[in-house]
């Protein structure tokens, strides 16, 4: 076996890939004129300074690690989209997407070291506990949590049904820290949030999980029941800071507002890969006014919802250009060794518009104003997928792939000038001090018009007849 074959093959052993039929035979030689020489070249080149680094460094070194980094790196080249999930992380990513998990059913962010409770979710054992908003959590069954990531201190809380797990919680207005007892139970993660605005109906999407579609359903039947349907005066889908997440949960959403036509078309590296997904027939607001609210934090799958809903009229897009996410990306199983996050296809919007680092500007701008406190400290910078190092290029740009349009001497090169980046984040808690809401409320009740306010955007037009398009 040559010396180029054994590389190859050690390296295929150590990912989990030998034998597969489609990737090597690995007992072939190949001649120096071989279309693959300059691959095989380049697998020597990784296999001598792999050996190079097991023999000389300094310490040494785990071969797991760096076999794995190795494949990380190579995926991060692509595009910031594309990555290797370790079994561990492919495993967190599934109960991501599944919305359901053994847990506690708390929110939870990390704040100088210690685990703060954002807020416990409704009828979970969390809630039942006494688990108050703003809550410090700073030991687990008496271990300390200083020291962990916020990752590794909500893996050490979620854990099998019925098992038992001890807090200790330090409250304000409480002198001393207190312990409580909890036992795991399952925890359903609800991507809606819904709630009556008078006569309006406001459905906020927070994520685009395997409950999404179902939970938007539900969502609805609610407060139309509620606020009755010859009552209702519209509806606002609040898609800000929604970073996305499945593609067929963001076209089920979609097809849950409209009666016909495309919803969103993905288009591969070959023509035969373009897939259209269509709306069927049934509106469940029953041809009632939409708002959709997007703004620098919406992404992805609520981008899909958002041009859907805006290319067909079916609803007045208002607040801030969206993130600019038109990538789908795949989860390829790696058997045992995890799984690859694989960028395998554009998207584009009904009327065969890519938004790819461009993103989806409203049909009406309402800037949210930043409070007083946050003012006076450094400008948040505008979010994008245009601010990405190493993201894919928009097609229309007559750019190859990754190339940017060189800078002066000195100077970083410059993006395409098509390319956007995305817009502010920001969203008050408070609903009367959320401008973008409030004026969404306003609009659906005839109380204000685009330009009152803000200079409507103009429809984008479709790409033009001479550029490939999907089919």
């Amino acid at each position: 076996m040559r010396k180029t074959d054994f590389v190859f093959w050690t390296f295929l052993t150590m990912t989990g890939l030998a034998g597969a039929t489609t990737v090597l035979n690995v007992t072939q030689t190949y001649s120096a004129n071989s279309p693959n020489s300059e691959l095989y070249r380049q697998l020597d080149l990784f296999g001598d300074v792999f050996e190079r680094v097991r023999s000389d460094y300094v310490e040494k070194p785990d071969d797991t690690m760096l076999v794995e980094s190795a494949i990380n790196g190579m995926l991060a080249a692509l595009d910031p989209h594309s990555s290797y999930m370790s079994p561990k992380n492919y495993r967190d990513m599934q109960v991501q997407t599944r919305g359901e998990f053994g847990g506690l059913g708390i929110e939870v962010t990390m704040e100088n070291g210690i685990v703060k409770v954002v807020a416990p979710i409704d009828d979970t054992p969390a809630s039942k506990a006494g688990i108050q908003a703003n809550d410090l959590i700073t030991h687990l069954d008496n271990d300390q949590i200083s020291g962990l990531t916020l990752e590794q201190a909500v893996e050490k809380m979620r854990g099998p049904v019925n098992t038992p797990i001890t807090l200790t919680v330090v409250r304000k207005g409480r002198d001393e820290p207190f312990d409580v007892k909890i036992v795991r139970d399952f925890i359903r993660i609800n991507a809606v949030k819904a709630r009556r605005e008078g006569d309006i109906a406001y459905v906020k999407v927070t994520t685009f999980n395997e409950q999404t579609h179902a939970n938007l359903v539900k969502a609805m039947d609610n407060l139309k029941k509620e606020i009755g349907l010859d009552k209702l005066r519209g509806i606002i889908i609040d898609l800000r800071n929604n970073p996305g997440g499945l593609l067929d949960q963001a076209i089920a959403v979609s097809d849950d507002f409209l009666d016909r036509g495309a919803i969103v078309l993905t288009k591969g590296r070959n023509n035969e890969e373009t897939q259209r997904a269509q709306a069927r027939p049934g509106d469940t607001a029953e041809g009632k006014p939409i708002v959709v609210l997007i703004n620098g934090g919406s992404a992805s799958a609520s981008e899909i919802v958002a041009g859907a809903l805006k290319d067909h009229k079916r609803a007045t897009v208002i607040g801030t250009r969206s993130f600019g996410k038109g990538s789908v990306q795949t989860i390829i199983p790696l058997g045992a060794n995890g799984a690859i996050r694989l960028t395998t296809a554009r998207y584009y919007t009904p009327s065969n518009r890519s938004i790819q680092a461009k993103g989806i500007d409203p049909d009406i701008v309402i800037e949210q104003e930043l409070p007083e406190e946050l003012k006076g400290k450094t400008p948040e910078k505008p979010r994008g997928e245009a601010s990405l190092r190493g993201h894919l290029r928009g097609e229309s740009e007559g750019k190859t792939e990754g190339e940017a349009v060189p800078g002066k001497e000195g100077e970083a090169a410059e993006p395409p000038k098509e390319e956007e980046s995305g817009s502010s984040a920001y969203v008050p808690k408070e609903p009367e001090k959320d401008t973008q809401l409030q004026f969404a409320l306003k609009f659906l009740r005839g109380e204000a018009t685009g330009e009152t306010v803000a200079k409507p955007i103009q429809p984008q037009n479709s790409l033009s007849a001479d550029k490939p398009v999907p089919n």
